[in-house]
């Protein structure tokens, strides 16, 4: 009888006192700002030149922890392009450049080149060409039980944003039907970074994509391609992309 007391007792103190051990003892809701600080941390070793765009939060039910036990997994992402930067060394700085907790290499596998870090409690790291010039990293908490469930924190002080994807958006000729669907990270030194994404509205083409962008921007265009435009606007750089169907505008401001 005393020794199954003892054994409850350092059961109850083991889980309140002891950190968890595996990914199964953090839920979805404890893993969530982990995943925000991951993606600042990303953004932030990508440099201040970099062209970023963070991706919306990705949440997918039904993973199974055990047979009997249904989990969640939340991912969230950031595009990189450096203009004149190879994906490779882009990545090999990137990991350079975060923090030594991070553990991040840069290898060579069957699939192309991969980046790998461990942001902590159990959140996986990882980086690859997405497509021409372009850089996706991602973090990624694997399948956990959803807790009380992730809640992005809302975003403030996004206007420069939210204007310059208004502004590309008129230009074009294809106003958005509603408000631009806004995301941000915490960046490591303070502030945030943040990201304002609209997908055009029903309308004709220009002629000349650059003829009619060019205007909004503070300088030459950083990239002029027939897939992609962007510009800087101030502190703001904004993503034109022209391919999509319909075509879509990110806005974003770096870490500084």
């Amino acid at each position: 009888m005393l020794w199954g007391v003892l054994l409850a007792t350092l059961t109850w103190y083991s889980v309140r006192e002891d950190g968890p051990t595996v990914r199964e003892q953090r839920t979805l809701a404890q893993a969530g700002p982990v995943v925000d600080r991951t993606i600042g941390d990303l953004a932030a070793a990508a440099g201040p030149d970099a062209l970023i765009e963070l991706t919306p939060s990705t949440v997918e039910r039904g993973c199974r922890i055990t047979p009997f036990e249904d989990g969640s997994t939340l991912e969230r992402g950031v595009d990189v392009r450096v203009v004149g930067e190879e994906p490779k060394a882009l990545l090999d700085r990137i990991a350079e450049a975060l923090p030594d907790r991070y553990r991040a290499v840069v290898l060579l596998t069957r699939e192309g080149i991969r980046l790998r870090a461990d942001a902590g409690d159990f959140v996986t790291v990882r980086g690859q060409e997405r497509e021409a010039g372009i850089v996706r990293l991602t973090a990624d908490t694997g399948c956990r039980p959803l807790g009380a469930g992730y809640r992005p924190t809302p975003v403030s002080g996004a206007d420069a944003e939210v204007d310059a994807v208004g502004a590309a958006l008129r230009a074009l000729g294809r106003p958005a039907a509603g408000g631009p669907e806004l995301v941000d990270a915490p960046c490591p030194d303070g502030g945030s970074i943040r990201t304002a994404w609209a997908t055009a509205g029903p309308g004709a083409a220009p002629t000349s994509a650059a003829g009619v962008l060019a205007p909004l921007a503070t300088g030459p265009a950083v990239v002029d391609t027939p897939e992609l435009y962007a510009y800087r606007s101030g502190p703001v750089t904004v993503h034109v992309h022209l391919a999509a169907d319909p075509p879509s505008v990110s806005a974003s401001t770096p870490c500084r």
